[in-house]
């Protein structure tokens, strides 16, 4: 392996850990849900993720997973945004795409870590707007690549990211979401995951 070229792993390592990190954090939350205030502990199937920033759980009680779900939350925003600055470089179909999907995706992942503040709604909205032009990017150069895999895989990840928004913003169906959320988490992480690792074998080639 050679060691210009290990940096390309580091959003690999870091969904591992923001994973791990969410788990803890999960771990450590005091209990409540949208579905049932006196529920303890974390419930996997109606708690959102978002659940985990509050200073203070849904059952009253002080938010112990607080600063482990920030600290996950920042590990993730700070991975992805490496995915899509190696991705724009190794990928990207253009060099005017390759810029939208790295100014995209900054925005997009600040507007992310402030998720948990008070300006949640205001951020979700700004980093979903980002996140479109990224997406796109990232479909586009995909449909050009000969990735095939990974073509058939992403329109998988946009179609959950579409309903996950659309339940959202029309609350269709809300009491699906939060199991929703964390499948959709599950999915597009591997996705990511796995293309980074066509990426990074690329450069490897290549270098």
């Amino acid at each position: 392996m050679k060691t210009r070229n290990r940096w390309l792993l580091v959003p690999i390592a870091g969904i591992f850990l923001f994973l791990l990190l969410f788990g803890f954090a999960a771990a450590r939350y005091p209990g409540g849900s949208p579905a049932d205030l006196t529920h303890e502990g974390f419930d996997w199937k109606h708690n959102y993720w978002c659940n985990l920033m509050g200073e203070t759980a849904m059952n009253g009680e002080p938010n112990d997973a607080l600063p482990i779900a920030v600290l996950a939350l920042l590990v993730l925003c700070i991975s992805l945004f490496l995915f899509f600055y190696h991705f724009s470089f190794q990928l990207a179909v253009t060099s005017a795409w390759a810029k939208i999907i790295r100014v995209s995706g900054l925005l997009s992942m600040l507007a992310a870590a402030l998720i948990a503040t008070d300006w949640h709604d205001e951020m979700i909205i700004v980093a979903s707007c980002f996140g479109l032009f990224v997406i796109v990017g990232i479909m586009v150069s995909l449909v050009l690549s000969n990735l095939i895999v990974y073509k058939f895989t992403g329109a998988v990840c946009l179609l959950m990211l579409g309903l996950n928004n659309y339940i959202y913003y029309t609350q269709h169906g809300l009491h699906l979401l939060p199991l929703l959320q964390k499948l959709t988490f599950v999915i597009v992480l591997g996705w990511i995951i796995g293309l980074n690792w066509k990426l990074y074998q690329k450069a490897h080639v290549t270098s």
